[in-house]
């Protein structure tokens, strides 16, 4: 399956309680971190919950 890389490019604060649990959720705790997860459904509606807040590219 299809790879979906993830990367954290602004600061929660301030940001809804849904939003910083769903950064939670995706394993990003800090600005610049990136990780890969795999291309499902959950994931990127995860990713849409949250896109003003991270960088994504799939691979």
């Amino acid at each position: 399956m299809a790879k979906i890389k993830v990367t954290k490019v602004k600061s929660a604060i301030n940001r809804t309680l849904t939003q910083k649990r769903t950064l939670e959720a995706l394993g990003l705790k800090k600005i610049g971190q990136t990780v890969e997860h795999e291309n499902t459904p959950s994931i990127l509606g995860m990713v849409n919950k949250v896109s003003h807040l991270v960088s994504f590219e799939t691979k």
